[in-house]
């Protein structure tokens, strides 16, 4: 991955000053540098900086007020270059307020190295490997999520449920769908 970032960086760089002559050798030693910045730090694809593009989800729940506790534990749990990634993914994130919803000292526990593969496994549960819009939905479906278990989507009223918890809300990133809900969700 790293090599193909690399590539990528060089090449469109060289590509973009191809019409300046004079320019290419400068222009393909700061993409080089560059590159060997992002592999020195052992950055992934969440070290890509763009300005211009879309957010992705990862890039949404850190500007978001409500999701500070959501990207710590994706952040513990060593998911942010995954959820930087392409995807599409979706993922059904929990607010704050569905944090402290656990029981006291859950969050903490959680969060300590020892508990890395719980975490994962928890946030795993709230991440699907595609684009689930809630136009798609129907009552009953069951989804297979990224740890391997299943959730039950459930409609009532003209509203969306994800195994009991209200879809709140839905933002469109980059590479995949976020659906806000109040609730954190616990495998089986």
């Amino acid at each position: 991955m790293k090599t193909t970032i690399k590539y990528l960086l060089v090449a469109g760089t060289i590509g973009l000053f191809s019409c300046n002559s004079g320019s290419e050798t400068k222009t393909e030693e700061s993409a080089t540098k560059a590159v060997t910045s992002i592999e020195a730090n052992g950055a992934g694809q969440s070290a890509v900086q763009d300005a211009t593009s879309n957010p992705n989800i990862v890039q949404v729940a850190v500007g978001s007020k409500d999701h500070t506790t959501l990207v710590t534990a994706v952040k513990a749990a060593s998911l942010v270059d995954a959820l930087s990634n392409a995807g599409p993914f979706t993922v059904f994130a929990p607010t704050n307020a569905a944090f402290d919803k656990l029981a006291a000292g859950t969050v903490d526990d959680l969060l300590k190295p020892e508990k890395k593969e719980d975490l994962t496994n928890i946030l795993e549960y709230h991440t699907y490997v595609g684009a689930l819009k809630t136009d798609y939905m129907q009552d009953g479906q069951e989804f297979e999520m990224v740890n391997g278990s299943k959730v039950k989507i459930t409609m009532k009223d003209g509203k969306y449920f994800v195994n009991g918890s209200e879809i709140v809300a839905s933002i469109t990133t980059a590479n995949g769908i976020i659906h806000v809900i109040n609730d954190v969700l616990l495998p089986k």
